[in-house]
């Protein structure tokens, strides 16, 4: 039970690193006008994005669901929990469809617009910790 919750911190905690980083790009990208620039962007987008953010994302939820498994399903926090990472997981597929706007040269937002964008995780971040932490009932 240990290894799982093991894997499933470290996944989680990866994960976000790859969702708090992907938009941050998103920002430098939009304001980037050379080519060499804009097809460096590319790569690392797409390296991220595929290399360690959906295997995470993926690692994470099935050490989740076996996590809870165990657990169960019972507990409102819990429940709350799953609606916040599949909100979060709606997030993930809304990256994909801007790295692929900006793979084709088509992204339509300015650089504000991502820096916004990059600030929804933090809260969905803080509402998954403090129903773990407080787990109210």
């Amino acid at each position: 039970m240990l290894f799982f919750k093991t894997i499933h911190i470290i996944s989680v905690i990866t994960w976000f690193a790859g969702l708090f980083y992907l938009p941050r790009l998103f920002v430098y990208h939009a304001m980037s006008n050379d080519n060499i620039s804009l097809e460096r962007f590319k790569t690392m987008e797409r390296k991220l994005y595929n290399g360690i953010m959906t295997p995470s994302a993926v690692i994470t939820i099935l050490t989740g669901f076996y996590l809870l498994t165990y657990f169960g399903f019972e507990a409102l926090w819990i429940k709350i929990k799953i609606v916040l990472v599949i909100i979060l997981f709606v997030y993930h597929i809304i990256c994909y469809r801007y790295l692929k706007l900006f793979e084709k040269n088509k992204n339509r937002n300015t650089h504000t617009y991502y820096r916004w964008f990059n600030e929804f995780p933090v809260i969905i971040l803080i509402g998954i910790i403090i129903l773990v932490v407080y787990k109210p009932q």
